[in-house]
């Protein structure tokens, strides 16, 4: 395929730096709450499980399936990934969907905890700690993991998108370990919505070529199909917008 490297390495940075914000808020709490060793420990599990992942399934799926097949499947799911992103994204921006708050999230996850058992006298591990750590890393890194095999194997290179979330992980994490509190000012649902638009295009790209589809500009038509999301979503927002404060506007006139 002409796709270059970049596109791996931007998607996946911009794609994990979400989830892993989330995963972050979900250690923070529980470390905070229930002690760091067995957080840790929980943390350090759910990365090798994420890893051996990528190890097993890029290479497999790159052997097994024949490139066309591996096109459709790949632009199918990203599709599909991308404009449930994108779905959330309107919502929130239109005030259907309440707007992800990581301070909120975090007092929530710390009450929780706070009101589990504490680890017996003389026990090494705290489960409840490694298993909700576990968990929290291992959910939110299903997704991360989704987005470097796709983009790894349509560019056929798996390392530009194993950099950009490995770099998305460090630099989130770093920033959280400095102000040792969860990330509630990062413009979350911007990335989200930034994400979004360049998986469904991505995904419609990579559809269109399994199917014998030869887009004018080649890796160019990417660019065009960024725009034409873009621009469907804004008209989107903006027409939700508008028939809200209409609905808004009947409502005060009725009362």
């Amino acid at each position: 395929m002409n796709t270059h490297w970049w596109i791996g390495l931007v998607s996946s940075f911009l794609a994990s730096s979400v989830e892993v914000v989330e995963a972050v808020t979900i250690v923070l709490a529980v470390g905070v709450t229930r002690g760091w060793r067995s957080t840790w420990i929980g943390v350090i599990s759910a990365l090798l499980a994420l890893t051996a992942l990528v190890a097993i399934l890029g290479p497999a799926l790159q052997t097994l399936i024949p490139l066309d097949v591996l096109r459709v499947v790949i632009g199918t799911l990203l599709l599909i990934f991308g404009l449930q992103w994108l779905r959330k994204a309107i919502m929130r921006y239109t005030g259907l969907k309440e707007l992800h708050d990581e301070a909120r999230i975090y007092q929530r996850e710390v009450e929780e905890l706070s009101h589990e058992p504490k680890a017996a006298r003389g026990q090494s591990m705290d489960w409840t700690a490694f298993t909700v750590a576990f968990k929290g890393v291992l959910l939110e890194g299903l997704e991360v993991v989704f987005i470097v095999i796709t983009f790894g194997l349509t560019a056929g290179n798996v390392a530009p998108a194993i950099i950009g979330s490995v770099a998305a992980a460090v630099m989130v994490t770093l920033v959280a370990v400095v102000v040792h509190r969860p990330l509630s000012q990062v413009p979350e649902n911007t990335l989200k919505f930034a994400v979004a638009i360049m998986l469904v295009s991505f995904g419609t790209f990579w559809a269109g070529e399994g199917v014998g589809l030869a887009w004018p500009g080649e890796d160019l038509a990417i660019v065009a199909l960024m725009v034409f999301y873009l621009a469907s979503a804004i008209a989107i927002i903006s027409l939700l917008k508008r028939r809200a404060a209409s609905k808004m506007s009947s409502a005060k006139g009725v009362s």
